[in-house]
């Protein structure tokens, strides 16, 4: 689907969707915990879907309710324990979502029953290791990397997994959901630097929803300090009867980049004390010079002058397209730094963000982990292939609404990985989308 935007600037106060990144955690944990919860949800997409296909494939039921998903578990032995049976041999469709994948992995290596992860786009392609070896060091078979579908057999054994804090926090989160699972207590011991330091709060956080507690304690490995993650399946889980996902910084950054480009754009339903590391974007906003306001559960930016600077995003790596809009539009040079690992995202997020803006007619130079933009005002309009990735074309949107002329997207279907509705919400702010 191609989708041309014409310049008109974004006004108004428009809803948080759910956080997709809660959703995954809290739909998995329900799964896995005895009882019926209830999840208050207000927002779907193809990556939470996908995560809800691949646990009714396990033997979980998941239903669609009015406020978002009822979850009847895993069959276990009896309605208090936390032996968990899943379907023998499960062939589980992760889609294209690396979050799935990275969960799922270690949760049916720990059911033991074997099973099966399939995937499409890029998905093959993007990292496992080192998970991949630590479970293979601790009794489960797997099939070659780097090919789909990944064949697993055997059982997860508890111990210490080691895990570098600098390739992927998913495989952290993985092995922690996957923990409660064990017969006895599990570390997982993350070495500095830690990158998206943040995406690991919120699985401790999703764990203690359902009663887990997590002891962090630190020490030194090999002469670099390291975070133990300790986990005790003893207690096991407890569910919660209703939990509710709260509102997505990641997606909301789009329209409080927006804001502070061109109009002034709020966003309710937001936790300003969310553990979700991508509410740095109020930080970022006002460094480049936006006017910034915080107030309840709203976000709110407008314009001021705004002029370029030097970002950090090696915790925040999903903001770099709602920023890079904002250094386009920013006097001066901005430099986007510590991004390496955007190059294994959806689309080679470096390359794609360079793209689709030089397209635009911005002068962007793409480094091996970073982007240095050179703005000075709006972009000229143009044609920009989404690449498959669902945040270049939301910033290709945000960018072209204050452009001087047209942008078509092509290929803008890929909004709905993370957020359906996009182009709806973005007309309801003012924004003009046409589809042709």
């Amino acid at each position: 689907m191609d989708v041309t935007i014409r310049p008109a600037a974004l006004h108004g106060t428009i809803p948080a969707i759910a956080s997709k990144s809660m959703a995954h955690r809290l739909l998995v944990m329900a799964a896995l915990c005895p009882g019926t919860t209830d999840i208050n949800c207000n927002a779907t997409s193809r990556d939470i879907e996908a995560t809800v296909g691949c646990l009714q494939a396990l033997g979980a039921r998941v239903a669609r309710t009015r406020l978002g998903f009822r979850v009847n578990p895993l069959p276990g032995t009896s309605a208090t324990d936390n032996i968990r049976q899943a379907a023998p041999g499960a062939r589980l469709d992760c889609g294209e979502s690396g979050s799935t994948l990275r969960f799922m992995l270690p949760i049916v290596a720990a059911l033991g029953r074997g099973g099966s992860l399939d995937g499409h786009g890029r998905l093959a392609e993007r990292p496992l290791s080192p998970l991949y070896e630590e479970l293979a060091c601790h009794g489960v078979t797997l099939s070659a990397r780097g090919r789909l579908p990944l064949e697993v057999s055997g059982a997860l054994l508890p111990g210490r997994f080691s895990i570098p804090g600098n390739v992927s926090s998913q495989f952290v989160s993985g092995l922690l959901m996957a923990a409660p699972l064990l017969s006895a207590p599990s570390e997982v011991v993350v070495t500095e630097p830690v990158e998206s330091r943040s995406y690991i709060r919120l699985t401790i956080r999703a764990l203690a929803e359902f009663g887990v507690d997590v002891a962090v304690t630190h020490e030194s490995v090999g002469g670099r300090r390291a975070t133990v993650l300790s986990v005790s399946p003893a207690r096991g889980t407890v569910s919660p009867g209703t939990v509710t996902v709260e509102g997505d910084w990641s997606n909301a950054a789009f329209w409080l980049a927006a804001g502070a480009v061109a109009g002034g754009v709020s966003v309710s339903g937001l936790d300003l004390a969310s553990a979700q590391g991508d509410r740095a974007i109020m930080a970022c906003a006002a460094a480049f010079g936006a006017r910034v306001v915080r107030a309840g559960s709203v976000a709110s930016t407008t314009p001021d002058a705004l002029r370029g600077r030097t970002i950090d995003v090696r915790d925040t790596p999903d903001l770099v397209p709602p920023l890079a809009a904002i250094a386009a539009n920013a006097a001066g040079t901005t430099v986007i730094a510590n991004a390496g690992r955007l190059r294994l995202k959806e689309s080679d997020r470096l390359r794609t963000v360079r793209e689709a803006l030089a397209a635009m007619g911005g002068n962007v130079e793409e480094q091996q982990d970073a982007l240095v933009i050179h703005g000075g005002g709006p972009l000229a309009g143009g044609t920009v292939d989404a690449a498959n990735d669902h945040r270049i074309a939301m910033m290709a949107a945000v960018a072209a609404a204050n452009a001087t002329g047209p942008t078509t997207i092509r290929g803008a279907e890929c909004v709905a990985k993370s957020y359906p509705r996009f182009f709806e919400d973005f007309r309801a702010l003012g924004g003009i989308a046409e589809k042709g």
